[in-house]
């Protein structure tokens, strides 16, 4: 796999030129690790990112047994442990490699020499940043849950309520018993027994032509209705997605603030006298 497009599709990385992906990909150091190695733990000096080039590695949190949480199963051509790469705090979780492995690492000393050389690369990448930190903040201070349905509706067409509208009818027995309805009354009237001139006598020549005129239309606005039904369910996808995402964001919030209640609480209580017996 070419080592400067698995860099392109880093979003850090995104907005660098072909050139400045292509002096960066020349800089990765390949590491092989084979099933059930570690490639880091919890807790270690982090000081580089890891790009998968082949196999499968596993982030978790360690435990015995059930214990342990797995977070994330990263394959071919995905990437883990991109923060190191900008400050010095310690590995929030081990990264195990599951499969025999082979990993592209980009050492935080490496991005710096190279960025020294590069200023203008320094820049496309703070600006990467900094657009993906509005977007989250856009994100977590906005009202992220919404009526998906009430803003397609908002925005539909006469076309496309047309098109929902003959979707619905065909997809109806209403549909159904008129077609069966239509037909019989038609093959009646169109009988000598009824009309001495019937005007589409048997084999009902204009009736089938109709039949397939109505057929040839109602084929393109079922799929018009079917895509944008396909659009809608994307849309309530990204919803769930943005929905979930704040929720996780204030769970971790709350849990650290708790967190820091009880130590609060336990200092305070390491520092206040005991009572003699």
């Amino acid at each position: 796999m070419n080592t400067g497009h698995l860099l392109r599709s880093i979003p850090i990385f995104e907005g660098l030129s072909d050139d400045d992906v292509l002096a960066l990909s020349a800089e990765l150091e390949r590491r092989s690790f084979k099933a059930g190695e570690m490639v880091f733990s919890m807790d270690d000096g982090g000081n580089a990112m890891y790009i998968v080039e082949s196999g499968d590695v596993n982030i978790h949190l360690p435990g015995d047994g059930s214990r342990r949480i797995s977070l994330k199963d990263i394959a071919r051509g995905e990437y883990f442990g991109e923060l190191a790469l900008f400050d010095e705090k310690p590995r929030s979780a081990s990264a195990l490699a599951t499969t025999d492995t082979v990993l592209l690492e980009l050492q935080r000393a490496t991005l710096e020499r190279y960025l020294e050389r590069r200023p203008r690369a320094a820049m496309a990448i703070l600006r990467t940043m900094g657009e993906r930190l509005r977007e989250t903040n856009t994100l977590l201070s906005a009202r992220a849950a919404k009526n998906v349905d009430e803003e397609f509706d908002r925005k539909l067409t006469w076309s496309d309520r047309l098109a929902d509208q003959v979707a619905e009818l065909n997809g109806s027995w209403t549909f159904i018993l008129f077609l069966i309805g239509l037909t019989a009354v038609w093959c009646v009237m169109n009988t000598s027994i009824v009309l001495d001139r019937p005007l589409d006598p048997y084999p009902y020549q204009f009736f089938n032509l109709a039949l397939a005129i109505l057929v040839g239309l109602q084929g393109p606005l079922i799929v018009m209705s079917q895509n944008r039904q396909s659009l809608k369910d994307r849309a309530r996808a990204e919803t769930d997605f943005k929905v979930n995402l704040k929720n996780e964001v204030n769970i971790e919030t709350l849990l650290r603030e708790l967190s820091e209640l009880r130590e609060e609480i336990r200092d305070r209580d390491d520092r206040a006298p005991r009572s003699s017996m």
